[in-house]
C-alpha cells in the first residue's frame, strides 16, 4: 500500500495554511503602507507645492448680482387724479441666437405671429403690427425684404415684440411653443398715460414720455447723471418733459438678486434678494379740468378760424391757415402753472413697447412741447413746411406795456405827455427814410402813455420809446441793444424762465442781429413794438405775471410736492422769486399807467364777471414765400388783485383779439370755476377801472 501524500498530513497542512496567511498579511501591510505613503506624499504636494494655486482657485468662488428694476412712481394732477402710472403687463420677447436663425424662418415666424396670433387674439385697442414691424423689432440686421439694416449692437437682451398681450394671445403662444420658437412671454412694468373718454390724453407734451435706455441717444442724454450707472439696459427712462426732469425722483432704487457661484459660474447656493425701492409720486400744479378746457378750446377755436363759413369778418380771414396753438396759465403770486396746453397733441401711449416708425412720422413735428420750444403742425412736404412758422413767434404788441414802462423808467416821457398819431411814422436819413404804420394805417390822434397801449399804437412806441431810447444810449453802438436786452431779461424775455423743463428755448433777441445787419436805430424802432423779439408761450405767461405783480418774476412751478409711493411727504415746493424789480420800478404811478392802458379789444374777455388787464398782439413773421400774421395774447385777472396770468399763441392766427383772446377767456373762466369763483371774489365784480 502506497504511503499518503504530503497534503494528507494534517500537520503539514496547518503549516502551509500559516504560511499563506502570513503572506497575505504581509501583502496587506505592504499595500496599506504604499497607499499611506502615497497619501502622505500627496498631502505634502498639496501643502507645499500646490497650496498657492489651490488658494487662488478657492477665491474664485464668489457672488454674481442681478439688478432688479424698481417700479416707477406715478404722476398726478393737483387734485390727485392720475396722469401717468405704471402697471404690470405680459409682453412677448424674441431671443437672438447669432448664426442659428434662418432668415426665411424668421420672416415666416413674424408673418404667422401677426396673422395667426395678434390679429385674431389681440386686444381690440392694441396697435396694429405688420410682419415688417415685427421683423424690425427683432433687430436682426435686416428687414422683411432681407435688406440689410443696422446690425444689432448686442445680443444678450431679448427684444420686445409686443407689449400688453391678451390672455388669449398668451394661451395660444404657450400651446404652440413648438411652432413659435425663440419667443418668450415675460411680465414687465410699462408706463401708461391717462386717457379721457374721447381717447385723448392730458398735458401730453408737458408730461413727456419714456424711451429705452438701451440706445445711444438715451445714454448720451444721461451721461452726466451720476445715477445713470444704476440704469438697466432693459428699462425705459424719461426722455422729455416731467418724465425726464424728475427722472431720478420717479425712478426709485434698484433691488438685487445675489447668487453664490463657483469658478465655473455655477450657482452653489440660494439667492439673497433685496427688494427694489419704488419711485416717488409727483403731484403736479396742473389742474386736469382746466387743462382739458384749454386743450379742447384751442382745438375748437382753430377749427373755427379755418372754417371758410366763419370768414365773413375781414379780421378772421387772417387766421384761415392756423394749424397749431399754445396756452399757458400761471398763478401770479405762486408761479404755479395750472395749464400748459399744446395743439396738436397726441396719445403718448404710442411710446409703450417702442413707437412704430409710421406713428412717429405722423407726430414727429409736434412731439416737443411747443409752449417752451420749437414745434409745429405736420405739413405734407418740406416745401410746404417752410411756409409756416413754428411755435416761437415775435411777441408783437404784447411788448407795448413793457415798452411804455421802460420809457417812463428812463424818463423818455411823462405819463401825461401827448403824441399825435397820424397812422404812420418815418425815421432815418432824409432821402432814405423808413416808414412804419399802425395796423390798417389807422390814425389814433392824440395819445398819452395809457391810451397808446390801449389802441396799440406802433407809431407812439417808435416815436416815444424806440428813437429816444436809441438816442439816450449812444445811437449806433451795441450799448443800445445790450440795454434793451437787459430790460427784457428782467421780465423773463430772451432768457430761460427758470422752469427747469428740458429743452427750454430762450427765444431770440433778433434786434441784436438786425442792428448789425441794418442799423441800431431801425432795430430799436421795431423792437419797441414787438417785431424784433421772439418768445415762447411760457415766457409770455411769466412776463404777464411779472407785470401783474408789479415787478416780481416768479419761477414757474410744475410740481406741488413729491411723496413716496406709500404717500409720505418727501418735498414740498414753495414759491420762488427769481427777480424782485419792485425796488428798481418803484414808481407805483408808472405801473398804474401801463395797467390802465391794458384794455385793448379782446373777444370773450369782457364777458367775464371780473376785470381783466390784457394786451393783444399780431406779430408779422417772414416765411418762405412771404409773411404770416400770428395771434398773440397776454392777460391777468382780476385787475384789482391779480391772481392768474394767461398767455396764448396761435401761429398764423391773425389778430390776437380774434385768434387768441377767446382761448384765454375760456381758461380764465375754467380757473374761476375750479377754484370756487376766486377771480370773481377777488375782483369784487365788474366795475370801471
Amino acid at each position: 500500500m502506497k504511503s499518503s501524500s504530503l497534503m494528507d498530513d494534517p500537520k503539514k497542512q496547518e503549516i502551509t495554511k500559516k504560511r499563506h496567511f502570513s503572506f497575505r498579511i504581509n501583502i496587506f501591510f505592504f499595500v496599506t503602507f504604499t497607499l499611506f505613503s502615497v497619501l502622505i506624499v500627496r498631502l505634502a504636494i498639496l501643502q507645499f507645492v500646490q497650496a498657492k494655486d489651490l488658494k487662488a482657485a478657492e477665491n474664485t468662488n464668489t457672488n454674481t448680482t442681478t439688478k432688479i428694476a424698481p417700479i416707477r412712481g406715478n404722476i398726478y394732477d393737483s387734485n390727485k387724479s392720475p396722469l401717468a402710472y405704471t402697471i404690470p403687463i405680459q409682453s412677448l420677447f424674441f431671443r437672438i441666437e447669432p448664426g442659428q436663425q434662418n432668415k426665411d424662418e424668421v420672416i415666416a415666424l413674424a408673418t404667422s405671429l401677426v396673422n395667426d396670433v395678434f390679429n385674431k387674439y389681440g386686444k381690440p385697442d392694441a396697435k396694429k403690427l405688420t410682419p415688417a414691424d415685427v421683423v424690425l423689432a427683432m433687430d436682426l440686421g435686416y428687414d422683411i425684404d432681407k435688406k440689410e439694416t443696422k446690425a444689432p449692437s448686442y445680443y444678450q437682451v431679448p427684444r420686445r415684440i409686443k407689449a400688453d398681450l391678451s390672455q388669449e394671445e398668451i394661451a395660444y403662444l404657450l400651446e404652440h411653443r413648438d411652432v413659435y420658437k425663440w419667443l418668450e412671454v415675460n411680465e414687465e412694468s410699462i408706463r401708461m398715460y391717462e386717457k379721457e373718454e374721447d381717447n385723448t390724453t392730458i398735458a401730453t407734451q408737458l408730461i413727456g414720455y419714456l424711451k429705452s435706455y438701451n440706445n445711444q441717444t438715451s445714454q448720451d442724454m444721461y451721461k452726466d447723471n451720476p445715477n445713470s450707472k444704476e440704469y438697466l439696459s432693459s428699462e425705459n427712462v424719461g426722455f422729455d418733459g416731467i418724465e425726464r426732469m424728475y427722472q431720478d425722483e420717479l425712478r426709485g432704487t434698484n433691488g438685487s438678486k445675489v447668487y453664490p457661484v463657483d469658478a465655473a459660474m455655477r450657482i452653489i447656493g440660494r439667492a439673497t434678494i433685496t427688494a427694489p425701492v419704488k419711485g416717488n409720486n409727483l403731484y403736479l400744479t396742473i389742474n386736469k379740468d382746466i387743462q382739458k378746457v384749454a386743450e379742447k378750446t384751442i382745438a375748437e377755436h382753430i377749427k373755427y378760424l379755418t372754417n371758410p363759413a366763419n370768414n365773413s369778418d375781414a379780421y378772421l380771414k387772417w387766421g384761415t391757415k392756423a394749424a397749431s396753438g399754445f396756452a399757458v396759465a400761471m398763478e401770479v403770486d405762486t408761479g404755479r402753472v395750472v395749464t400748459m396746453a399744446n395743439y396738436p397733441d397726441y396719445d403718448s401711449n404710442v411710446w409703450t413697447g417702442g413707437i412704430l416708425q409710421s406713428d412717429y412720422d405722423q407726430i414727429g413735428t409736434f412731439i416737443a412741447n411747443g409752449s417752451i420750444t420749437t414745434a409745429k403742425a405736420k405739413y405734407p412736404t418740406e416745401k410746404e413746411n417752410a411756409k409756416h412758422p413754428s411755435s416761437i413767434v415775435f411777441m408783437g404788441s404784447t411788448i407795448k406795456p413793457l415798452s411804455v414802462l421802460i420809457g417812463l423808467k428812463e424818463k423818455l416821457f411823462a405819463a401825461s405827455d401827448t403824441y399825435y398819431d397820424s397812422g404812420s411814422f418815418s425815421f432815418g436819413k432824409t432821402g432814405s427814410a423808413s416808414t412804419i404804420r399802425n395796423s390798417d394805417s389807422h390814425p389814433y390822434g392824440v395819445l398819452n402813455a395809457s391810451s397808446a397801449i390801449e389802441h396799440s399804437s406802433n407809431t407812439y412806441m417808435s416815436a416815444m420809446v424806440g428813437i429816444p431810447f436809441y438816442n439816450k444810449f449812444g445811437g449806433e453802438n451795441q450799448a443800445v441793444t445790450d440795454k434793451w436786452a437787459e430790460y427784457l431779461a428782467k421780465f423773463g424775455l430772451g432768457v430761460e424762465t427758470g422752469s427747469g423743463l428740458p429743452n427750454e428755448n430762450t427765444g431770440s433777441n433778433d434786434f441784436i442781429r438786425n442792428a448789425k445787419k441794418d442799423s441800431y436805430q431801425s432795430a430799436m424802432v421795431y423792437a419797441s413794438w414787438g417785431q424784433n423779439e421772439k418768445t415762447t408761450t411760457l415766457q409770455l405767461a411769466q412776463y404777464a405775471a411779472t407785470l401783474a405783480s408789479r415787478g416780481k418774476r416768479m419761477k414757474p412751478l410744475f410740481v406741488d410736492e413729491i411723496r413716496t409711493y406709500e404717500g409720505d411727504l418727501v418735498k414740498k415746493f414753495e414759491p420762488e422769486v427769481l427777480n424782485d424789480l419792485t425796488g428798481e420800478f418803484s414808481n407805483n404811478s408808472d405801473w398804474n399807467t401801463i395797467i390802465h392802458g391794458m384794455k385793448s379789444g379782446a373777444e370773450g374777455i369782457d364777458d367775464l364777471p371780473f376785470n381783466v388787464a390784457r394786451k393783444t398782439g399780431t406779430s408779422t413773421q417772414g416765411v418762405a414765400g412771404g409773411t404770416v400774421e400770428n395771434a398773440v395774447f397776454i392777460a391777468f385777472a382780476p385787475v384789482e388783485h391779480p391772481k392768474l396770468a394767461v398767455a396764448v399763441v396761435v401761429p398764423e392766427g391773425g389778430f390776437g383779439r380774434y385768434g387768441a383772446s377767446p382761448i384765454a377767456a375760456k381758461i380764465f373762466q375754467a380757473y374761476d370755476e375750479a377754484n370756487d369763483g376766486i377771480l370773481t371774489k377777488l375782483g369784487g365784480g365788474k366795475k370801471p377801472w
